[in-house]
């Protein structure tokens, strides 16, 4: 006897969202990425361009929601909740499943020097690396980006330090001229953005300004983070832990 395939729910991708053109672009080239692996994917953003999370899980019924964010601050844990009461609202029989950011994940890591290597930076004794990313109100966010900086020291780098973009310290700037003080003979700033957009160009004008031998591109359709994706989707299909809504 033949069995019908098992259908799965569809993974409803939530980013940030951006009036920059190229963010919106740059979402989608990475969400192409997961669409190749065979999954179905829908895009929806929480400002600033459509379509909204509301609009795309009107009449799924049940679907797997992942956050585009790389750290779990502010967006995920206020804004992605009550968008998601408000799906609810709209369509009562809605299930949901949410799984976590993209970071913090050790495939993070060789996204980031796979960013740096097309720039001409590679792992060196004598090469000091900046993570920057966005930066945000809530400590714990901040923590992560300390910790995973701690974590890339040890790939084989002079150092790695944090910072931060806005709502933190110490800017790229700082970071970057700290790291000349300390002894480093080159300084390479790392994008920790998912997308281009203000952030991603204030880094880098900054960066430069402060002398930075190089400054990665944003992280964008790396296929590291397709593995992620991937890795977070077929987890909420079986990880009771996953948070639930409906």
């Amino acid at each position: 006897m033949r069995y019908p395939p098992v259908s799965t729910p569809p993974l409803v991708a939530v980013a940030h969202g951006s009036r920059d053109p190229r963010a919106t672009a740059a979402v989608e080239a990475l969400l192409d990425l997961v669409r190749a692996r065979g999954l179905d994917v829908r895009t929806s953003y929480l400002d600033h361009a459509p379509p909204s999370p509301v609009r795309v899980l009107a009449g799924l019924g049940e679907a797997v929601v992942m956050p585009l964010l790389l750290t779990e601050a502010y967006h995920s844990k206020i804004d992605l909740p009550g968008v998601l009461a408000a799906a609810r609202r709209h369509d009562p029989r809605l299930s949901v499943r949410v799984t976590g950011t993209l970071g913090p994940h050790p495939l993070l890591l060789d996204a980031l020097e796979r960013r740096l290597a097309e720039v001409g930076v590679l792992p060196s004794p004598g090469t000091g690396v900046v993570l920057v990313s966005a930066g945000s109100s809530d400590p714990s966010a901040n923590a992560v980006i300390a910790a995973t900086a701690r974590a890339w020291r040890r790939r084989g780098w002079y150092d790695a330090r944090p910072a931060y973009a806005s709502a933190a310290s110490p800017s790229p700037a700082e970071a970057v001229r700290a790291l000349y003080e300390a002894g480093a003979s080159k300084v390479a700033v790392a994008s920790y953005f998912l997308a281009p957009g203000h952030f991603a160009d204030k880094v880098r004008a900054a960066a430069e300004e402060a002398g930075a031998h190089a400054v990665s591109p944003v992280l964008a359709d790396a296929p590291e983070l397709a593995e992620i994706i991937v890795e977070r989707y077929r987890a909420a299909l079986t990880d009771r832990a996953v948070r639930t809504a409906g």
